[in-house]
């Protein structure tokens, strides 16, 4: 846990402060006994646990247990739906409240980047699609972009399969190529995080062996939180795994220990295919 006399914020009156500089022994990520409710309806209960960074945590359990709404409490995308809340607990980046009144929502969602269940390129060439965010920042400078779209697109390992058509629509590309589109996308700004909900359920076996591989490389530049109904690419892609049941956090671990020997009999029924 960070500590200190004032704690770092994100301003959103002045320029964003930069959040400080992680240690080894510091988990990325502490969410502390969080409430979660959408309207009356509460959808996480009394959730604890720490996210390591350069590692990838998986988040597991049967449809509508609470996984993606955490996934989306990580970086505020539930604020844009109408009555849900925080009612107790915090999440912390780094030492930083999240959730804090200071905190720029927008530098937020630039240190947490998220690629979605189903790819969504935007309608622009594929060049387009990787600078659109570094634009709205102000970055003009063609040979600066020039860069990062090479730089991004090797990161998501696509570049030698779209380098000679960088100004071909990105909808002309493979579902499985899209799903990348998109990865290189998030990874162009430097994130710190990037957040998956599901991103290999629309894709066919081949394209989900090149996502899980690209995983496994991103993960040394970035910390990555996956949710996901596939038990196999759970204990494949991930360092350690969540289960939830019910909007609670059941058991949370090791990967191997959570499918080899897990604590609670419910995670053991779960992984095992006995229900869920």
């Amino acid at each position: 846990m960070v500590t200190a006399a004032t704690p770092p914020t994100l301003s959103m009156e002045t320029s964003p402060q930069p959040l400080p500089a992680a240690t080894a022994a510091t988990p990325l990520i502490e969410v502390e006994h969080v409430d979660f409710f959408y309207g009356a309806t509460q959808a996480l209960r009394d959730i604890t646990l720490t996210i390591d960074e350069h590692r990838v945590t998986a988040l597991i359990g049967p449809s509508g247990c609470g996984k993606s709404t955490l996934l989306r409490c990580l970086n505020r995308m539930n604020d844009l739906i109408e009555g849900t809340r925080v009612a107790r607990g915090s999440i912390r980046m780094r030492g930083v409240d999240i959730n804090g009144p200071d905190v720029d929502v927008i530098e937020l969602r630039k240190r947490v980047g998220m690629v979605f269940q189903k790819s969504n390129p935007f309608p622009k060439s594929i060049y387009e699609n990787i600078t659109y965010g570094l634009r709205l920042q102000g970055l003009k400078n063609k040979a600066r972009l020039d860069e990062i779209v090479e730089k991004s697109l090797r990161g998501a390992a696509l570049w030698d399969e779209v380098k000679d058509r960088l100004h071909t629509n990105g909808l002309s590309l493979s579902g499985g190529q899209q799903q990348r589109l998109c990865i290189a996308r998030a990874i162009a700004v430097e994130p710190d995080v990037i957040l998956m909900d599901e991103p290999c359920s629309a894709l066919d076996p081949l394209s989900t062996s090149k996502v899980e591989e690209l995983i496994h490389e991103l993960k040394t530049r970035y910390t990555i939180v996956i949710v996901t109904h596939n038990m196999q690419q759970a204990a494949r892609c991930s360092d350690k795994t969540a289960f939830f049941y019910l909007g609670r956090l059941v058991e949370y671990g090791e990967t191997r220990t959570i499918f080899m020997n897990p604590a609670n009999p419910q995670t053991e029924a779960y992984v095992s295919g006995r229900f869920g």
